[in-house]
């Protein structure tokens, strides 16, 4: 008998879990570690735009499929319907990859508030280097409980994981409006510095380009949505209206933060000075401490939203393909009480447990890998939609779909060809080449049912039909 996931979110679940999605560790760290650092304001603002635009077309796309398949798995099972099964497993290996390198980017960061909030509060217990940054058990550890208990969350049930979600993301919203809404009529705010980053003549196409690069990542929350379309308790056609606003919401978002960040410190500063959080320091300058006191909260929730979001989204992704007997049935097994996939779970969190004890300088490395997996998933999806809608004859859909199709092309380019400035390091190909053996050993190992089943049995399990 095929298992089936229940239908527990709303509209406003399924647009928070969006949201806190997108907003995670990055639009509150970026702003001084890359965006003022190395890319500058202007180029990032235009970069972003760019990527958010770029996106909002390609979920067009996603909208079309998720209108005529809500079930879980989103990405993998709209490509199964377009190209197969052999496409649909690589789509949602990659894809799979994506999600789950997320958790731990976000648990990570948890270290980052108690550095600023409480200096030295977790820097105990020094147990080696890598990459130059030092290990410390007590912020490992502190990672690590948050990991296991927010797999625990989510095992408990998918209400009580989505609500947790909807109020986080809330109040996230909530802090960082109240402080854009008032950041300018501070004393401290600093003009002659806001209109040097705003010079023109500092546009540079390269840098743009960089963050267009890494615009599947910076935005890889609303494809989310599709992962737990099998939960609706609403009508799928509109989820796609949910999904435009979570990006622009991030958008947003990350434009505030940055230009808040910018109006204390320029691009010479940041990198002459040693500076643990930008935008921390920044928001301590203009609000004080309490203001603080309040981005770290709403930081904090971010990360929650941030853990809890892909979470649901790494493991429905994983259930739905050990549904269709592509990856070992294990991860298919549902708990008994909540009816949630347990062990999809609990193997997201043992693949998440390895990034708190390699250091601060892996998050970059964990964002490549984010953003390629993203690529793979949108270039899948807009293909797929373009056949399924030039079956139908539907112009609109077919040109988004091209257009979606050569954005993730490009988008793979810019990240795998050196030749380009937002190409990924080299930790990041090995990373890369190592989960590849590992899908490809999985597959030659425990795929052999999937590889027999003919297609109607296999497009019932995948599209439950």
């Amino acid at each position: 008998m095929k298992k089936k996931l229940e239908k527990n979110m709303g509209m406003l679940d399924v647009l928070s879990l969006a949201i806190g999605a997108i907003i995670g560790w990055g639009a509150f760290v970026l702003p001084g570690d890359l965006f003022i650092k190395e890319t500058g304001v202007v180029n990032t603002f235009i970069g972003m735009s760019l990527g958010a635009m770029i996106m909002i077309i390609i979920e067009k796309n996603y909208g079309f499929l998720l209108s005529k398949d809500a079930v879980a798995g989103g990405e993998y099972a709209f490509t199964f319907k377009s190209f197969g099964r052999g496409h649909a497993i690589i789509c949602g290996w990659f894809l799979s990859l994506a999600y789950i390198c997320i958790v731990p980017l976000n648990a990570t960061a948890l270290a980052l508030i108690a550095k600023t909030m409480f200096p030295g509060l977790l820097e105990k217990g020094l147990l080696y280097s890598i990459a130059g940054y030092n290990i410390y058990f007590a912020e490992a550890m502190t990672a690590t409980v948050a990991l296991v208990v927010f797999a625990w969350l989510n095992i408990k049930g998918v209400k009580m994981a989505s609500t947790f979600q909807t109020v986080m993301t809330l109040a996230l919203l909530g802090i960082i409006l109240y402080m854009a809404s008032f950041f300018m009529t501070r004393p401290e705010f600093n003009m002659t510095l806001m209109t040097g980053h705003l010079d023109v003549s500092k546009i540079n196409i390269g840098n743009i380009l960089r963050i267009v690069a890494i615009a599947p990542w910076a935005y890889i929350g609303f494809d989310c949505i599709p992962q737990v379309a099998e939960e609706f308790n609403f009508e799928a056609k509109k989820a796609s209206h949910l999904a435009v606003v979570s990006i622009i919401a991030g958008l947003v978002i990350y434009t505030i933060l940055n230009v808040i960040t910018s109006s204390v410190f320029t691009q010479e500063m940041l990198l002459t000075q040693k500076v643990n959080w930008a935008t921390g320091d920044a928001i301590e300058l203009l609000f004080g401490r309490i203001g603080l006191y309040s981005l770290g909260l709403s930081l904090l929730m971010a990360i929650v939203a941030g853990i809890n979001g892909f979470y649901m989204a790494s493991s429905r992704l994983i259930f739905s393909m050990a549904r269709a007997k592509a990856i070992p049935a294990w991860f298919e097994e549902l708990d008994d009480e909540s009816k949630t996939p347990r062990n999809a779970i609990i193997f997201v969190m043992l693949m998440s447990l390895i990034a708190p004890w390699m250091g601060r300088r892996v998050l970059l490395w964990i964002v490549d890998m984010s953003s390629i997996g993203a690529a793979i998933g949108y270039l899948y999806t807009s293909l797929s939609a373009y056949v399924q809608a030039k079956k139908e004859g539907n112009k609109v859909i077919q040109a988004t779909g091209v257009f979606g199709g050569v954005a993730g092309v490009i988008f793979m380019m810019l990240l795998l060809l050196p030749i380009f400035p937002g190409s990924i390091s080299a930790p990041s190909y090995v990373v890369l080449i190592v989960w590849s053996i590992l899908g490809v050993a999985l597959y030659k190992k425990y795929g052999e049912g999937y590889r027999s089943l003919d297609e109607g049995h296999l497009s019932y399990l995948i599209l439950g039909r």
